[in-house]
Parts: structure tokens; C-alpha cells; sequence
């Protein structure tokens, strides 16, 4: 018969997470101010971490690792852990990502998460928080989530990234006027990025917008293609070479109905200084 706290440690990753960072420690023999010391954290923070009390970090996760000599195995316990905040379909999405040579997406209302600020993408987090859809701990984890999967648009041999993004993204104040101008700002500034293509569909494309939702296109590096859209509860995967093919052609349409370049940024650059 199972005991509550082992029904906790199946049902709650960060739980799971900190119950075998309490075991490791237990088996070295070091107390969690030992711990704390090789880990460059607070006795505190460590307390919270093996009682699942206190989001996790990717961070976190390799440093233990590093200190245990346990591999990746704090690494994939994070995985879970961070899995868990996200939607349906999404973990598979992001696997063909990492490994894409372009990225083509079509954002409606947010800016796309490859070029969310850390503010920015903390306040959705906490939005989706009170609005009961997941909890701090969830909220914490999806921005840690985001900032790793960020790493690979930094990398030398980054993907190609082409955002098409509806003014609306612009436009809609998250997080208060100074996280938007802020995050307008960084668009600015990653759109000097030869890696990065920016462009803008203004309100004024109305019914002549093709896509309904969001979508991205993802060219691997065998050249195959593959397409991603979310819905509020889950996302999907779209292999259909059919279909993408027909993503495909609506998305190049798209391109040549938006604003170009030059123009886009006049618009983000507008935007940000009426927020001033």
C-alpha cells in the first residue's frame, strides 16, 4: 500500500526532484548546510528544493550533477519537473526545434517565445497563475523552461528564425508599460541580428491574414519540414507533407501582405515610445 508521501512523489516532479537531491545528500553523508556550501545556495533554498517547495531551475539541476557526478540525472529530473507545467504536445515540438535550421512562425497577441524577455514571459506566467490555470511553481518553471530553450537562438550555428508577428503582439501591454517597452526594445535589438528576420502584419491585413491561430514551420536539417499549432489546451505536431506544404505557401504569402523590415521596426519603435 502506497503512503501519501510516496503518492506526492509520483504526482509532483519537484517533489520527485527533491527527494533524490535529499537521498544524494544523505549518501555522502553532508548535511544541507554541506550541501549548500558545494552548491553555492543558501541552507534555505535547499531546504525548500527537497521538500518540493521552491521552483526549479535548469541551472540548479546541472550544478547537482556536477556535485553528485550523477550524469544528467538531475538534468532529466528537471525535464520532468518543467514538463509538467506545459502543454499537451509541446515537449515533442520542442525536441524538432533544437534541432531545426529554420524557424518560421506566425505569432496572434503575444510576442513569439523565442523573443520573449525574461519580464515578458514572466508576466504571461503569472497571469496564467491567477487565472487558477497552473500554480507559482508551474509559472516558475515554464520561464526557466523558456530561457534554456532560448540558448540555442545564441549558439554560432543558430536557426534561421523568420517572425511574422500580428500588431496585436506589439500592441497589447503585458506586464505593465515598462516590461513592454523593455520588450520592445529587445525586438529592436534582435532584429539587427542577421539570424533573425522581423515583420509585422498590421491590423489593417484584416481578413487576408491566413492562419486563424499560431503557427510555426520548422526546416530540419535533412530539409523535411514539419508544422506546430496550439490550441488553449494542447499542441500538435503536423507532418502531413500535404498540409505543410500548404502552411507553407500561406506563410509566403503572408510575407509579401505584411509590412517589410524597415517598416515593422517603425511600427515596434512607435509603439515602445508611446508608452514613454
Amino acid at each position: 500500500m502506497e503512503t501519501d508521501n510516496e503518492v506526492d512523489v509520483v504526482s509532483s516532479p519537484a517533489l520527485r526532484f527533491g527527494r533524490e537531491l535529499a537521498r544524494s545528500r544523505a549518501a555522502r553523508g553532508w548535511s544541507q548546510v554541506r550541501l549548500s556550501q558545494q552548491m553555492g545556495y543558501s541552507n534555505g533554498y535547499i531546504s525548500l528544493i527537497e521538500r518540493g517547495k521552491r521552483g526549479l531551475t535548469f541551472t540548479f539541476a546541472v550544478k547537482a550533477d556536477e556535485v553528485f557526478g550523477t550524469g544528467s540525472r538531475f538534468q532529466e529530473l528537471w525535464r520532468l519537473y518543467s514538463n509538467a507545467s506545459l502543454v499537451e504536445g509541446f515537449t515533442e515540438y520542442v525536441e524538432a526545434e533544437a534541432r531545426c535550421r529554420v524557424l518560421r512562425t506566425f505569432q496572434l497577441g503575444v510576442i513569439p517565445s523565442q523573443l520573449q524577455t525574461p519580464a515578458y514571459a514572466s508576466a504571461l506566467a503569472m497571469a496564467a497563475v491567477r487565472r487558477g490555470d497552473i500554480t507559482e511553481a508551474q509559472a516558475e518553471a515554464r520561464v526557466s523552461f523558456l530561457a534554456n530553450r532560448q540558448q540555442i537562438f545564441r549558439r554560432p550555428t543558430a536557426p534561421l528564425m523568420h517572425a511574422v508577428l500580428d500588431e496585436g503582439c506589439i500592441r497589447r501591454i503585458v506586464g505593465g508599460p515598462e516590461v513592454m517597452a523593455e520588450q520592445l526594445a529587445y525586438l529592436e535589438t534582435m532584429a539587427m541580428s542577421p539570424q533573425v528576420v522581423l515583420q509585422v502584419a498590421p491590423f489593417d491585413l484584416g481578413e487576408r491574414v491566413p492562419f486563424r491561430m499560431p503557427v510555426v514551420l520548422l526546416t530540419l536539417p535533412d530539409r523535411s519540414m514539419l508544422g506546430y499549432a496550439e490550441s488553449l489546451a494542447r499542441g500538435y505536431m503536423e507532418r502531413s507533407r500535404e498540409t505543410v506544404a500548404s502552411w507553407s505557401k500561406r506563410y509566403d504569402r503572408l510575407l509579401v501582405e505584411s509590412a517589410s523590415t524597415a517598416p515593422s521596426l517603425a511600427m515596434i519603435r512607435t509603439a515602445r515610445e508611446e508608452l514613454s
